[in-house]
């Protein structure tokens, strides 16, 4: 617990952190890396290159100082915080380091105002969470098997387009030995040296199987960039250089997007894009564990040739019988049986009278999971809202400043 004396400043420092938060995770980026260059094998280049790094730990120190005495509001968010740590291998040693450039950096930018007791104030509530991410970090490490930072060898065995820009990629172990499980919505981290980068890049993809195959399939797709996102350096890369045979370092699963693939009440699987690929995973796991559940499957993309993992719904299909699949297409020339041009629109599509099998149980207890851009998660996450869905039951995988906008 915060001490009685650092307690006011901490307060005293959340609208100073609304207005100055960017600044300060700037200029923290901008000495740590400069003080230590190794530590940019841990930083998404593209994210550091547009700003959303730095806005997502601003974001993340102003709503833990806005929330610091509210453990159960933080813990969800500390909890996913921990996943991601923990995918790209942070070690107790990096706190110390993180620490002294924060609070450098709030002595830089805010100058006279960063009193010695503002300081030792925020110095005390950094530690205190510190501690916390410790170890949580240590009991997944623990949990997981692997030690922080370790990877696995993992030959690709197989590599399918899976629409016009993902590509499917299968890894085993190249020894055939035993992959660890994972949990229907979980991710892994690729490591990948890059041609005109001397140093490692890191970046998550979410498994797109059912586990239990002793393989892992990610899907990635082929991020082209344009005048407001990076191009997907990572994904261009696997896409390109990444053919079967060639082995990838690639780390332990981790995330906690993970329903309960064996419970009986009904389950809405929401998706746009990519952001498909998690989906197919619930999809895969239900089918062979839990084939009689309700399940709503509604999917948006571009057009049909933007549809991926066709083959992987058209077999849920065959073994599910309450399973309800709609696909929502922005350019779609044909009207075609559960097809709906344009928008998703979940107040028509979860009318009663559409989907009985979700509003048959009393206490309504469906449960929703959205993945997708942030624009389509934040408009179906009011709309669920809106129609009277709880929101404990619905859950969005973020990764960016998105994912405190609840605390914020």
């Amino acid at each position: 617990m915060l001490s009685a004396n650092a307690k006011p400043y901490i307060d005293a420092s959340v609208p100073v952190l609304r207005e100055h938060g960017l600044a300060i995770t700037t200029v923290f980026y901008k000495n740590m890396l400069t003080a230590h260059p190794e530590l940019n094998n841990l930083f998404n280049l593209g994210n550091q290159a547009n700003g959303s790094q730095q806005q997502s730990l601003a974001s993340a120190v102003f709503a833990y100082a806005a929330n610091i005495e509210n453990a159960a509001a933080l813990a969800p968010v500390i909890e996913r915080i921990v996943h991601k740590h923990a995918s790209i291998g942070i070690k107790p040693s990096h706190y110390p380091i993180v620490g002294r450039y924060l609070l450098g950096a709030i002595k830089e930018v805010l100058g006279d105002a960063a009193t010695p007791d503002l300081i030792a104030a925020w110095d005390e509530a950094y530690w205190m969470l510190a501690a916390e991410l410790i170890a949580a970090e240590a009991r997944l490490y623990q949990t997981a098997g692997f030690e922080a930072d370790s990877w696995m060898k993992l030959m690709v065995v197989d590599k399918v387009q899976q629409g016009a820009d993902i590509v499917s990629f299968t890894l085993q172990l190249a020894d055939h030995q035993t992959l660890p499980n994972f949990k229907p919505g979980q991710y892994v981290s690729v490591a990948t040296y890059l041609d005109d980068l001397q140093l490692r890049q890191l970046r998550q993809y979410s498994l797109s199987d059912a586990p239990s195959k002793n393989s892992l399939r990610i899907s990635v797709k082929c991020e082209k960039g344009d005048e407001f996102k990076p191009e997907g350096k990572v994904s261009n890369w696997l896409h390109e250089h990444a053919h079967i045979g060639d082995i990838l370092d690639v780390s332990h699963p981790y995330g906690n997007f993970t329903p309960d693939i064996l419970a009986s009440h009904p389950i809405g699987l929401i998706s746009a894009g990519v952001g498909v690929t998690p989906m197919i995973s619930m999809l895969n796991s239900l089918a062979e564990e839990n084939p009689n559940r309700p399940v709503l499957f509604a999917h948006a993309a571009r057009s049909k040739q933007h549809l991926s993992h066709g083959q992987d719904v058209n077999l849920a299909k065959v073994a599910m019988p309450y399973l309800h699949h709609t696909l929502y297409l922005n350019e779609c020339h044909e009207k075609e049986e559960g097809v709906t041009i344009g928008k998703m629109n979940l107040t028509e599509l979860l009318s009663p009278a559409s989907q009985p099998n979700l509003f048959k149980n009393e206490n309504n207890e469906t449960e929703f999971y959205i993945c997708g851009p942030q624009t389509f998660m934040d408009d179906q996450w009011k709309t669920l809202l809106e129609l009277g869905i709880s929101p404990t039951k619905i859950h969005r995988e973020v990764f960016g400043p998105e994912s405190l906008s609840h605390l914020i």
